[in-house]
């Protein structure tokens, strides 16, 4: 069954309700105080089936106090119904409306001229002809234009038929996208709990699933799901849907907030977008203060112009928009708003409260990179769009510089669909476009400069530190997070040691890299060694060492680390052993345990042990614990047993 959203749009009493309700036969005015007044204030919803096509009406206010949830009803619609009175012709909401709809990208839509009953036919021929001036040019140019009336009955099979052809010739291809669902309504029924409804405008959302309310960061359970009335496992884009959540109280969620599939959007207070005046309009000037609607959000913003879309490559704007022209623009939020590349938005003014603008989002999270500038304005020129499908992901590739930009940000801030990010992916490395370097996109240029740095310190470190293994791997991993991610560093090091450039495990060294003594240090290499090992489990401290090699202390220092790294020398606890004599005293201790032919227990306290081995107790304890460690005694009490 095909789905068509239909959102009715038009100036107040103008009849819209009243045509819904003769369509659905559900009157959409479902507040007492809509009743009361004979007005639409909120949003209203009704459907009706025929054939194969399941049609379902948005009815929205007309007045222009209640613009702002026109604008939340006209999230999602397939097509627009446009409604204009026979008895008044074209209206101030008319064309606001009719704006909105085309600031949205609207892309069809009908005309309905209601009330036909209270006019001549002379009467009727002028207003089609002032509706045919009104969106000659637009995406309602050529639309049908149907008489009806409501109170008769007249043209509604009309109309019907009408909007049958426009169900027919839909193409839902946005199943495959995120599931989000911008929520306009939220309520509380007994027994269920917490309920919000909105259009799917792309994914398809099942019981079951979890998923996350954005801009808040809460995360919900999708407990079960009504499509226009009648419950169901499964939504999909295009439809009207009430959603039961398990997970938050009814005070959790509120109109502009969005239900969504985690890591679905860029949740953000500053985009970058291109941006239209509407020509009836005022200047827009740089840093104005806007009304910022996107889905069911409304948000205050400040609009910091770039340049006009049509503008040289380097003529930024002069700090001033023109109604009628497109321009490149920052918008700066007052409040976080959940969004991804490609979303469009409306701009009304701060007062009075106008609907002036319109555009779509280039990216929802720009760096730090300056606006308006020359570099700026090329960046905002690959991000539009143009014959190269991925100029504006390369555009954030670039600006991401060494730090490269995540494969999990292609959905929320690129706006590639989730079952294409692989091949898109793909595409961008087997065209030499990018590196995929770890779960980062980075550009080759990049990847060579960071290869090409770590190399470099890895040889000043060598040159500084001569008898070093190498610059130690933590050192250069906090050196690499500050120019790019852990991540980066690892693939860029595994490449290097796959080339047989470089030698990694706990330091980095060149593969090349040998330890040459001159002379005079082998020398002292020999008599350090000899030092220690004369010394036996009284072991010389380094002032010592110095002193009987006759060496600085900094040769001794350097000598005896390089023999702690060939394991010549020992370290326990800050001590330093030659290994030749811990060796000689395992042997011993382990002995004990034959010589010993009385209890089946041996044991040895430190008196003992200091007797024996004839040293102090400022060796003895250490290299007791040393054994423990070794396995070749375990501590009970006061006195050691031999294992």
């Amino acid at each position: 069954m095909k789905n068509v959203i239909v959102g009715t749009a038009g100036h107040i009493d103008h009849g819209k309700s009243a045509l819904v309700l003769a369509l659905t036969g559900t009157d959409p005015d479902r507040l007492k105080e809509e009743k009361a007044r004979g007005i639409t204030i909120d949003l209203g919803f009704a459907n009706y089936r025929e054939e194969n096509s399941n049609v379902a009406f948005i009815d929205v206010p007309g007045h222009e106090r209640f613009v702002r949830n026109m604008l939340a009803g006209a999230t999602g619609i397939d097509c627009v119904l446009l409604v204009v009175a026979a008895d008044e012709s074209i209206m101030p909401q008319t064309r606001e409306h009719f704006d909105i709809c085309r600031l949205l990208g609207v892309r069809s839509g009908l005309i309905a001229l209601t009330k036909s009953d209270l006019v001549d036919a002379e009467t009727l021929e002028l207003v089609q002809m002032e509706t045919r001036e009104l969106v000659q040019g637009s995406f309602l140019d050529g639309a049908p234009i149907v008489t009806v009336s409501a109170r008769s009955g007249a043209g509604l099979d009309d109309l019907r038929r009408a909007l049958a052809d426009i169900a027919s010739g839909l193409d839902r291809t946005a199943t495959t996208g995120i599931t989000r669902l911008p929520v306009d309504r939220t309520f509380s029924v007994r027994g269920f709990g917490t309920v919000v409804t909105g259009t799917l405008v792309s994914g398809v959302m099942a019981t079951g699933m979890t998923l996350d309310v954005q801009p808040s960061g809460h995360r919900v359970k999708v407990r079960g799901l009504q499509v226009h009335g009648e419950a169901t496992k499964q939504a999909q884009s295009g439809q009207r849907v009430a959603v039961n959540v398990a997970g938050l109280d009814i005070g959790d969620l509120s109109r502009g907030d969005v239900l969504v599939q985690p890591g679905g959007l860029e949740t953000t207070r500053c985009l970058d977008a291109t941006l239209t005046l509407l020509e009836n309009t005022h200047p827009l000037k740089h840093g104005g203060r806007v009304r910022f609607h996107s889905g069911t959000s409304e948000v205050m913003a400040r609009v910091s112009l770039a340049a006009p879309v049509d503008a040289d490559a380097d003529e930024l704007s002069p700090g001033m928009l023109t109604p009628g022209r497109e321009a490149y623009v920052r918008l700066r939020l007052e409040r976080l708003v959940a969004l991804t590349r490609g979303d469009r938005f409306v701009l009304r003014a701060y007062s009075p409260v106008v609907t002036i603008a319109g555009g779509q989002v280039l990216d929802p999270a720009p760096g730090r990179s300056r606006l308006r500038s020359v570099g700026g304005l090329k960046r905002l020129g690959r991000l539009r769009e143009s014959e190269d499908p991925y100029a504006f992901l390369m555009a954030m590739v670039d600006e991401s510089g060494s730090r490269g930009l995540s494969r999990s940000q292609l959905t929320p801030r690129g706006g590639v669909v989730p079952g294409d990010v692989d091949a898109v992916v793909e595409s961008l490395v087997g065209e030499g476009r990018v590196d995929a370097v770890g779960k980062v996109l980075v550009a080759p240029e990049r990847v060579i400069e960071l290869r090409d740095r770590l190399v470099a310190w890895v040889s000043a470190f060598h040159t500084a530190h001569p008898l070093e293994p190498g610059l130690p791997r933590e050192e250069a991993r906090e050196r690499f997070s500050r120019r790019a991610p852990s991540e980066v560093f690892d693939a860029i090091v595994d490449t290097l040691t796959g080339e047989d450039t470089l030698t990694a495990r706990d330091h980095i060294a060149l593969a090349s890299h040998r330890i040459a003594l001159t002379p005079e240090e082998t020398q002292v290499h020999q008599d350090v060694e000899a030092c220690y090992q004369c010394a036996g489990l009284s072991p010389p401290d380094l002032g010592t060492v110095a002193s009987e090699t006759r060496a600085s202390h900094d040769t001794v220092e350097r000598m005896v680390r390089l023999l702690l790294r060939e394991q010549a020398l020992v370290k326990v606890e800050s001590l330093i052993f030659h290994a030749e004599p811990l060796a000689r005293l395992k042997d011993a201790v382990t002995a004990l345990k034959d010589q010993e032919l009385g209890p089946a227990r041996v044991e040895i306290g430190v008196a003992a042990f200091k007797e024996r081995f004839g040293i102090s107790r400022k060796f003895a304890i250490p290299l007791l614990r040393y054994l423990d460690r070794e396995r070749v005694t375990r501590r009970v009490g006061d006195v050691r047993v031999l294992l």
